[in-house]
């Protein structure tokens, strides 16, 4: 990799990760329901998940699905589902506080492993590859990998900060449903994007 390009590369992860996308709306829902401290999981999913996706795209995963162009729609099917049951969680939270254990957050494995369903994901990380690996390289995936962990952090602090930062105007039941229920329509709007492109 041309180091030169390492500022680039910085902020090409930090503008990806910390824009608003399926990741940061749970982060935001789960640090507003949850709190900070028991959210941790789910950011420290994201945080190493997507990285590792990246890294194993960067090796070469890709090439499994041009063996297998049906795995794409398979791919979009699971995905969109997927997301759809996650709406459906964050949009049906347990209010805070009232001693249910309906709502939990997502696990360190569950965020992890959403990486692989995630169409905003795969798309982050196909184009980063592309740009600042393409000569799919070691040293250069691992870079890019690399990247994408200390921007993680970042992204996923802000967001369950900003989420945990506005539990005190939730507190209402009927604030906290609304809240809620817009974060899981947003969700499900951020697969419109990818059911266009199947079009």
């Amino acid at each position: 990799m041309n180091y030169d390009l390492l500022p680039a590369l910085f902020a090409f992860a930090l503008v990806t990760v910390i824009t608003p996308g399926p990741n940061n709306l749970m982060l935001m829902a789960s640090g507003t329901n949850f709190g900070f401290r028991r959210t941790i999981p789910h950011m420290l999913g994201v945080g190493l998940g997507f990285p590792t996706m990246c890294f194993l795209v960067g090796l070469g995963v890709m090439k499994l699905f041009d063996l297998w162009p049906m795995s794409y729609t398979v791919l979009t099917v699971v995905s969109v589902l997927y997301m759809l049951y996650l709406a459906w969680k964050i949009a049906n939270a347990a209010p805070m506080g009232d001693g249910t254990t309906e709502g939990k957050p997502l696990t360190f494995l569950q965020a992890a492993s959403f990486q692989w369903v995630n169409p905003k994901a795969w798309s982050m990380a196909l184009s980063a590859i592309t740009l600042y690996a393409s000569g799919r390289d070691m040293i250069s995936v691992l870079w890019v990998a690399g990247m994408y962990v200390l921007c993680s952090c970042i992204s996923t602090t802000s967001w369950t900060v900003l989420g945990t930062g506005i539990r005190h105007l939730l507190a209402n039941p009927m604030r906290l449903r609304i809240f809620n229920w817009s974060m899981a329509a947003l969700l499900v709007l951020s697969l419109v994007p990818v059911l266009l492109n199947q079009s």
